[in-house]
């Protein structure tokens, strides 16, 4: 009897310590509720958090925002575009591909697409209507959201964007309709040529407004607040988290085609430490810098990748001294940009004579932008003190002194430092101070004017030069220099919705001279273009890479 007591009393035990795994399993992948969530999303989780088909991916900064009207980020967009889907995806190669549009009908005029929908269903069990795009894209051009990303509504064409996003006409005047549950009709201003691309970017993916209405403030920050229509769902995720885990969506319409039980991002901004993870078995995506380019580059896991993105640092024209083009020119040319992509990143970066890069998009002479234009702000030490000289005339002073602020990542230090130091030696009584914060912080403080210098960076959102240049037009919010220039202003607001908007050849050598004119005047100060020095465990397939929009895409990633 007593032996059996024992027995009873471990059993209890047993079954307590059990139910107490369980609740804190529940609790600590945070699934969605009842009330937000799909009854199915719980099982999905439980497989992921026990180990599961699970790829480990890294990240070298934080997700800023899971909300895709708000999100203006690379690392944003990539995990907003795992768990979510617009009416297009982009392939292998880079072209967009229906995703939740089933087909489309576009007018003989190109002002008209009409778009019938899949019957597709967000996480919650609720199914994807034309409604969620109408929602979306009218709270992206909405004053009232104040979104950073509402210019891509006009770069898009969308009929009447521009006047609504200055509040001369209400949000339901975009030229976007539901004609019912499963008919989207589109109308803009004037053709555009990569229209159907632009539809593939986060900003224009869907929002279910029930959801949205009912998250309040709340929507986007947590696993209760994040609703899924795409390959993935998420599973554990709060503002500034250093982890975020997804798991495979059981709702979505192309779900058994999806390896992956999920995925977990694990933010580790020290690459030392980062390389440590993967040689450990945590990651089986990392990336590399600096020294540990050379020491893995051998190694049959190392893959080196170009990437779209333009590092760059920005005069603040509205600080003192910054407003003189001398100045700028001499800061511009100062430092040895070959010496950050060779002795620094290692990475396969390239330097950066150039506002648009290389790869980017083609010409209507099928030739690259980059092969039939010119480079500017070459370094050029001598060139650069004599600059420097003119400037101090101009200015009536004999020294300066500047603050960059950078972002909290070992590769963004190094190059900074080095470009003090570079500036401080080639241009002697300059002196230029440090100031790192999370990336965060520092797109914040550049987009408040709250700055001197910035090291930026922007990643391509479509496959035009004009994913670039539309940034230092007059009132951009991403115009962080507050340059204005009315020749400039012309040049692209008639290659966006004017008369060299009809003309194709007409408007690509006018981006040229856009070009010339941005980096003539010093409006950024180019530093490289951004390779990517990968380590993918071996087993580890079908990961896309991409340099315009979506950087990486794991739907058909394969972790044997």
């Amino acid at each position: 009897m007593k032996k059996f007591k024992n027995l009873l009393s471990l059993l209890l035990v047993v079954l307590l310590m059990l139910s107490l795994t369980a609740c804190g399993g529940s609790k600590s992948s945070t699934t969605t509720g009842s009330e937000t969530g799909s009854d199915t999303s719980a099982d999905t989780t439980d497989s992921a958090a026990a180990g599961g088909n699970i790829l480990n991916v890294h990240f070298d900064v934080e997700v800023a925002s899971m909300d895709p009207q708000i999100a203006t980020d690379g690392t944003s967009f990539e995990v907003l575009a795992a768990v979510t889907e617009g009416l297009y995806s982009i392939d292998v190669s880079g072209s967009p591909i229906l995703a939740m549009a089933e087909k489309v009908d576009k007018s003989e005029d190109g002002l008209t697409y009409t778009f019938t929908l899949k019957d597709a269903q967000w996480s919650n069990g609720t199914p994807v209507t034309a409604n969620d795009f109408v929602f979306a894209w009218r709270r992206l051009v909405d004053p009232s959201v104040a979104s950073e990303y509402s210019f891509i509504t006009e770069i898009a064409g969308f009929e009447n964007a521009g006047a609504i996003i200055a509040g001369e006409k209400p949000v339901e005047e975009l030229g976007v309709n539901a004609q019912d549950d499963k008919t989207l009709v589109v109308k803009l201003d004037v053709p555009v040529p990569f229209f159907e691309s632009l539809m593939a970017f986060p900003s224009f993916l869907p929002v279910n407004e029930a959801f949205f209405t009912e998250a309040g403030d709340n929507f986007g920050t947590s696993p209760d607040t994040i609703l899924s229509n795409g390959p993935f769902m998420i599973t554990s995720y709060e503002p500034a988290a250093t982890t975020i885990t997804l798991a495979k969506s059981p709702t979505y319409w192309e779900a058994s085609k999806v390896s992956l039980d999920g995925i977990q991002y694990q933010v580790i901004k020290d690459s030392q430490q980062a390389m440590l993870s993967y040689q450990n078995g945590d990651l089986d995506v990392a990336t590399l810098s600096g020294e540990q380019v050379e020491q893995f580059q051998a190694d049959p896991e190392f893959h080196n990748i170009m990437a779209g993105y333009l590092w760059y640092i920005s005069p603040n024209t509205k600080i003192a001294g910054l407003e003189n083009l001398n100045l700028r020119k001499a800061l511009a040319l100062s430092y040895d940009k070959a010496a950050v992509v060779n002795n620094i990143l290692k990475d396969g970066s390239i330097v950066a004579d150039f506002a648009v890069p290389s790869l980017l998009a083609t010409g209507p002479d099928g030739k690259d932008f980059r092969e039939t234009t010119d480079t500017y702000l070459s370094t050029d030490k001598a060139k650069a003190a004599d600059y420097w000289e003119k400037a101090k005339e101009e200015l009536g002073v004999s020294e300066l002194k500047y603050t960059m602020i950078v972002e909290d990542t070992e590769s963004a230090i190094n190059v900074a430092q080095f470009i003090q130091s570079e500036i401080q030696t080639t241009l002697p009584g300059i002196t230029i101070e440090l100031q790192t914060m999370p990336k965060k912080n520092r797109v914040e403080r550049m987009q408040a004017g709250d700055f001197e210098l910035g090291l930026t960076r922007w990643g391509p959102d479509y496959a035009d030069p004009m994913t670039y240049l539309d940034m230092w037009t007059t009132g951009s919010p991403n115009n962080y220099g507050f340059w204005s220039n009315s020749e400039y202003d012309s040049i692209i607001n008639s290659a966006k919705k004017g008369e060299l908007a009809l003309d194709i050849t007409a408007r690509w050598d006018a981006l040229k001279n856009a070009e010339a004119i941005v980096m003539e005047d010093a409006v950024i100060l180019p530093v490289y273009q951004k390779g990517d020095a990968v380590m993918i465990k071996s087993g580890v397939e079908g990961i896309e890479f991409h340099s315009v929009g979506i950087n990486r895409i794991f739907k058909n990633a394969v972790k044997n």
